[in-house]
């Protein structure tokens, strides 16, 4: 199950936490190279990095998609591109393995990396339970976070549910966004849409107080033309991952301790070389946080 930007995820409002107040949001690791633009950070820089075997990765063959911008998609020439390709290639020339990318199907990901078609998956494949029993999970390199976006003359300091009170939400119908409002903000107007682009209309049309989404859709609609500059983030980015997930990290097969060991290295080392920066200004430019 991959993030949508068009759509938001689906997912099942039973079992939704019956908790008084929503987690408070996340302060990820960051430096703010620019002045709306945080950089996360996952990685501990005093945790040492495992002893790494390369005589056990001799190479990594990566499996991925092509119709995902700006994680994955098809460059000028047909090659793939984006920031999950530009993150498999810092891998492989942080160890100094050769690297090859093939690209698949989405829904063929984890056939081909089941058959030994490849060695890993690095696309928007969301880390959930059944991944998790399934296959072995480097270090998480991104988070899902959520967003509220209200128009810009709307006079609101923050996202909590004391400062909605009363006011009116637009949300997508039957996603982890609207389960997550009719948790913690029950004393909203939870306004549910078909769509997201209905949910961003009704928010431009004022129908609406503030909209919740998707932070990376809403960071590429608020500084895209279809928004017509209408609107703004409003508070922090929500991470709670009982709700949105663990975030995204390379795949691999069930047993592949040195694969896993050593792609686990080379992200510290991107990140901590500031290479893991400059791919992510380069896909998210507007920011996501």
């Amino acid at each position: 199950m991959k993030i949508i930007l068009s759509l938001l995820v689906a997912a099942c409002l039973a079992g939704a936490a019956v908790a008084q107040q929503p987690p408070s949001a996340p302060q990820p690791s960051a430096a703010a190279t620019a002045p709306t633009v945080v950089i996360p950070g996952y990685w501990d820089p005093r945790r040492r990095s495992e002893r790494v075997d390369l005589t056990r990765v001799p190479q990594i063959r990566f499996l991925t998609e092509e119709d995902y911008p700006p994680f994955n998609y098809a460059g000028p020439d047909g090659t793939p591109v984006g920031f999950n390709i530009d993150l498999a290639r810092a891998i492989c020339e942080e160890l100094g393995v050769p690297c090859t990318v093939q690209v698949r199907r989405f829904d063929t990901l984890t056939d081909s990396l089941d058959r030994n078609a490849g060695d890993a998956i690095i696309a928007s494949l969301a880390i959930t339970p059944d991944i998790r029993r399934r296959y072995e999970v480097s270090d998480r390199y991104l988070d899902q976070p959520a967003r509220f976006v209200m128009r810009r003359e709307t006079r609101l300091a923050d996202a909590t549910p004391e400062a909605l009170a009363g006011r009116s939400i637009a949300v997508v119908a039957g996603t982890a966004h609207e389960a997550y409002l009719r948790a913690f903000y029950r004393q909203s107007a939870i306004r549910t849409h078909a769509t997201l682009a209905e949910a961003q209309k009704a928010l431009s049309d004022r129908d609406v107080d503030a909209l919740f989404a998707d932070g990376i859709t809403l960071a590429f609609w608020l500084n895209g033309t279809t928004s017509a500059d209408c609107c703004r983030f409003l508070g922090a980015a929500f991470n709670e991952s009982r709700f949105f997930g663990d975030g995204l990290a390379v795949v691999m097969r069930r047993g592949n301790e040195p694969l896993r060991t050593a792609i686990n290295h080379a992200l510290r080392r991107i990140w901590e070389k500031g290479i893991y920066a400059d791919l992510y200004l380069k896909a998210f430019p507007v920011g996501i946080y």
